[in-house]
């Protein structure tokens, strides 16, 4: 990935402790905490190895603008070559940093001007016209919507979810619509850590006479179907499901986003380290949300490559998924982090190991609770999608917050 830009985002300072915690990470003069703590309530921009020539430069223009820049305690002195940097300001200050970049092209300020571009561009994103393969379309926006969960697998996690008798897969769908669900996400393989993968023909006798019937009975919430085969997601498109969740972002069989392309389906890439079997064998990352936004790009401009509109791609950071508790925990305290990148993005928590880790709830029966936590911080985040099993539960849970975010 080293050929790409390395893309700016926003971080969460919510506390003297996120503060000292930077100072630490960038190495920066814990002496000048007072002064950053003036600051600390404004945006947070994190940028990744600037020249410590570029740091310092951005170190004064923020200055002047009444904001700041945390860099590297060596930066002024020059003894190091690079510095992750964060700038502290309003989006007001931001932006006429990034203006004034333009009569400074050299030590790299340049490709920060376009990246810092780029990234105002995508933050004032608010909504998102998904539109599906049959010509229809979901509107997204920071109204938190309802994805519902149906497994048809004899064993993913959390066994109340499972539904192997064609009649309970339909009447829970019926339900899970009634109860306010947008998109209804149907998988039929297993994806918890440590499974195997199922044959095709398996996954598909398995998912395409419930897709089938649904439509039959006249359900007409549009389908995703969560696979990695290129196979299976061309099937099960053609029997009249509308959206590709493929958790492997077109990894596993990169035939799959061809298959997007031609048949005009949206599709949700997802971010996971490794797969299924061996996602949780001590996962480590050295900048967690920015590998992770290294990763989208990368996989974004694959999707791109292999005809997929970048209009109709999803981005889900894949909680659980080749990432320890800490790490599940920062990427929901920093959702912002990826509103960078201008798409909608989608967070998959329901009763989830990291639930159970931090309540100590080892039965995913009882992570109802922290499940509906997770929700309404998500709904207070501007989350777009929500992927869950108890769909009555989160969708009164993000009506609450929606309400509370809309009040005049």
């Amino acid at each position: 990935m080293g050929g790409f830009a390395v893309l700016p985002y926003l971080i969460n300072i919510r506390s003297d402790k996120d503060l000292v915690d930077i100072l630490e990470k960038i190495n920066a003069d814990k002496r000048s905490f007072p002064y950053f703590r003036a600051k600390k309530d404004t945006y947070a921009i994190f940028l990744r190895d600037v020249d410590y020539r570029a740091a310092n430069a951005l170190k004064q223009e923020m200055l002047s603008r009444g904001g700041d820049a945390i860099v590297h305690r060596n930066v002024i002195q020059g003894t190091i070559d690079k510095s992750d940097v964060v700038l502290l300001g309003t989006i007001s200050s931001l932006e006429k940093l990034a203006k004034k970049l333009e009569a400074m092209p050299y030590w790299g300020l340049e490709k920060i001007k376009g990246e810092l571009e780029k990234f105002f561009q995508n933050l004032a994103i608010k909504g998102w016209n998904i539109v599906l393969g049959s010509g229809k379309s979901i509107e997204l926006n920071d109204n938190t919507q309802i994805m519902g969960i149906l497994n048809i697998t004899p064993d993913s996690f959390y066994s109340t979810s499972r539904a192997m008798e064609l009649d309970e897969c339909v009447k829970r769908a019926f339900e899970m619509k009634e109860q306010g669900a947008i998109i209804l996400d149907i998988g039929a393989e297993s994806s918890r850590p440590g499974s195997e993968p199922v044959p095709a023909e398996t996954e598909k006798e398995r998912l395409l006479p419930v897709i089938q019937r649904l439509r039959k009975e006249g359900f007409d919430l549009p389908i995703s179907v969560d696979t990695t085969k290129s196979e299976i997601a061309k099937a099960a498109l053609g029997e009249g499901a509308d959206i590709i969740n493929d958790i492997s972002a077109g990894i596993l069989d990169p035939e799959i986003l061809r298959v997007a392309a031609q048949e005009k389906a949206p599709i949700i890439l997802m971010h996971m380290k490794g797969t299924p079997k061996t996602m949780q064998l001590n996962p480590h990352y050295n900048n967690l949300l920015g590998e992770l936004l290294d990763f989208f790009k990368e996989r974004m401009d694959a999707a791109h490559k292999a005809g997929v509109d970048t209009n109709k791609i999803i981005l889900d950071p894949g909680l659980g998924f080749g990432k320890t508790k800490d790490h599940n925990l920062m990427i929901l305290k920093n959702l912002k982090a990826f509103a960078g990148l201008g798409r909608p993005i989608l967070i998959g928590h329901s009763r989830k190991s990291t639930i159970g880790a931090v309540l100590k709830k080892d039965d995913p029966k009882d992570r109802l609770q922290g499940t509906l936590a997770i929700t309404a911080l998500c709904a207070w985040q501007d989350v777009p999608i929500v992927r869950v099993h108890d769909v009555r539960e989160n969708y009164d849970v993000v009506r609450m917050i929606n309400a509370i975010k809309e009040v005049k």
